[in-house]
């Protein structure tokens, strides 16, 4: 299932065994040092060597490869109900949710302005490409769901540009610069592991960023008004509780967002386990369908 804010207008890795695009699919484990929990603090300092294991573990964010891999394949079993993220650089298709064709590993939309980037970058890199004769249409369709000077033949034209590891790497890159960077770093400088990245990281997907109140910074800020995070001396597990209650306000605001699943159902399972760093084995389900990594 796809959806996305309007929103995005305005904002600006590797396991290695193949997944077979169907729910409930496994692939090889992450180590798990156990979950990553300060000591209360009327306890007793804890011993040196366990203060360096937990320091160990919150240095490793969502951008480490394994946790990475694990974050595009949560997104892409609510993103194309499919842990095979790398099968949807050819995905294309108008899915009826007002912002023109959906296309690749995210989502990108020719109405939401972000398709148009990326097939900017890609004829930027590679100016002979299959694609950039639309770019004048996608300039044109920009901020409506308009398909005029886009068909009959421009997903096809975009599966077979899928076929280049050019236009496959412009799709990786547009989706770190965007999304998956803005919001681990943000992430990072709230405090907050693998999980707490991870649900920012969806959200930005989702959302995108701007000044629309349902946007990724307007989510954060309905959950800062109503808990600090770790970087403010907060608890870790009651900010993201908060972050994910304004995260389901800002879905429920708009129809083609009103299944919260992907959150109830996936991120706030991980949550109430306690799995702040994303360990595996991980269960879930998203939209009814389950799946399964470790």
């Amino acid at each position: 299932m796809r959806s996305r804010s309007i929103a995005r207008t305005a904002t600006r890795v590797t396991l290695g065994l193949a997944l077979l695009a169907v729910p409930a699919t496994a692939v090889a484990a992450t180590a798990s040092p156990g979950d990553r929990t300060a000591p209360p603090a009327h306890t007793a300092q804890p011993a040196p060597n366990a203060t360096i294991a937990y320091t160990a573990r919150a240095a490793v964010g969502l951008d480490d490869p394994a946790k990475k891999e694990l974050a595009m394949q949560l997104v892409s079993s609510a993103e194309n109900s499919s842990l095979d993220w790398k099968a949807q650089y050819q995905y294309i298709e108008d899915i009826g949710d007002r912002r023109g064709y959906t296309g690749g590993i995210i989502g990108f939309t020719s109405g939401t302005h972000d398709m148009l980037e990326l097939v900017e970058l890609y004829t930027k890199r590679k100016p002979d490409n299959v694609l950039a004769p639309y770019l004048p249409a996608l300039r044109k369709v920009d901020g409506s769901d308009s398909h005029a000077g886009l068909d009959p033949n421009y997903p096809k034209d975009w599966r077979k540009a899928a076929q280049d590891p050019a236009f496959r790497k412009a799709q990786d890159d547009e989706r770190d610069r965007v999304y998956f960077n803005p919001a681990v770093k943000q992430g990072k400088a709230d405090g907050i592991g693998v999980l707490g990245q991870f649900a920012y990281y969806d959200a930005i997907v989702m959302h995108g960023d701007s000044d629309d109140k349902t946007s990724f910074s307007n989510i954060r800020k309905r959950a800062l008004a109503k808990a600090k995070p770790p970087a403010q001396g907060g608890d870790e597990k009651t900010y993201l509780n908060a972050f994910l209650d304004a995260r389901v306000w800002a879905m429920k605001q708009e129809e083609a967002h009103s299944d919260t699943s992907r959150v109830d159902t996936e991120q706030r399972v991980f949550l109430k386990n306690g799995n702040l760093d994303l360990h595996t084995p991980l269960a879930w389900k998203v939209y009814g369908d389950d799946y399964h990594i470790g």
